[in-house]
């Protein structure tokens, strides 16, 4: 993995000259690229949009933003605008290059630092404490760049991502619980922000997208309240995540069920309760069953 470290300090006055010359930059040109289906590219064709996910992340002023392929720079360049920092991790080589010579002047003064990888190899650890994710990730990497990110030790601050519209809704607005909406409410609290239509993209993907924002990220509720014998934050967790996994493993089955013939307690859970109808205190509070 190829890093480009920043040959500069960070002058008030380069940075000025910087966000000037920035204003001028224009992303890659998505017609000289042809997306690689490998990758899961589509890239994003509307400056305002791009602006609306960066806004939608509330960056604070001295912020560190990773950002999950850049493509072609549009996303990256509103990002740009906004934080203090920004690192961008692009597996496609001749996107990598491209990126280089459009944001050279941003990268030179240590605005951008520009990565050259595979999300599913990156060290997670490397990234400074307290910093955002803001990414419009690959349809077929969004449960495993929840996983990676909400379970990593160095949790991000906050995540706002481009995701399916199905999948935004599943986890943010649906009233019917799933492995993937307690997965990510048990560490923060997800917000459906706005759809994004499929024609602001290129290649159009089948499917409309929508942006999700993930705040207040944190273990606190693996590491609050009378656990028991469960002393360790860490038990706690995998115990949470055993739970659920039983209870969802037979759709047909009632939850109570479920639980009991994988071994574990189902505590106070009625006996005709669906697992989708369970909330997210409930199976908390059954990891002290």
């Amino acid at each position: 993995m190829t890093r480009i470290d920043p040959t500069s300090p960070l002058l008030r006055s380069k940075l000025r000259e910087g966000t000037a010359r920035l204003r001028r930059a224009r992303p890659v040109s998505q017609s000289l690229h042809k997306a690689r289906k490998s990758l899961g590219q589509n890239f994003l064709m509307h400056a305002r949009i791009a602006e609306r996910i960066a806004l939608s992340a509330k960056l604070v002023p001295d912020a560190v933003v990773f950002e999950i392929g850049p493509g072609t720079g549009m996303l990256t360049r509103e990002l740009l605008k906004l934080a203090k920092r920004v690192i961008a991790l692009e597996a496609d080589d001749e996107l990598f290059e491209k990126l280089k010579e459009t944001f050279a002047d941003e990268i030179a003064i240590g605005k951008l630092e520009l990565v050259h990888g595979d999300i599913r190899t990156f060290a997670i650890e490397s990234l400074p404490k307290g910093y955002s994710l803001v990414a419009n990730i690959p349809y077929y990497l969004t449960g495993e760049i929840f996983r990676m990110f909400l379970t990593a030790q160095n949790q991000p601050r906050s995540m706002t991502l481009l995701v399916q519209k199905e999948v935004a809704e599943r986890v943010a607005r649906s009233r019917k619980e799933s492995i993937l909406s307690l997965s990510v409410k048990a560490y923060g609290t997800p917000k459906y922000e706005f759809t994004v239509p499929r024609g602001a993209f290129n290649p159009a993907p089948n499917v409309d997208s929508a942006v999700l924002t993930i705040r207040d990220i944190s273990r606190k509720n693996f590491s609050t309240g009378n656990w028991g014998s469960l002393t360790s934050p860490s038990v706690v967790e995998e115990r949470f995540f055993a739970l659920i996994r039983a209870g969802f493993a037979h759709k047909r089955k009632f939850v109570r069920k479920n639980i009991e013939e994988a071994g574990l307690s189902a505590g106070d859970i009625p006996e005709k309760a669906r697992a989708e109808d369970v909330s997210l205190s409930v199976w908390l509070a059954l990891c002290n069953s």
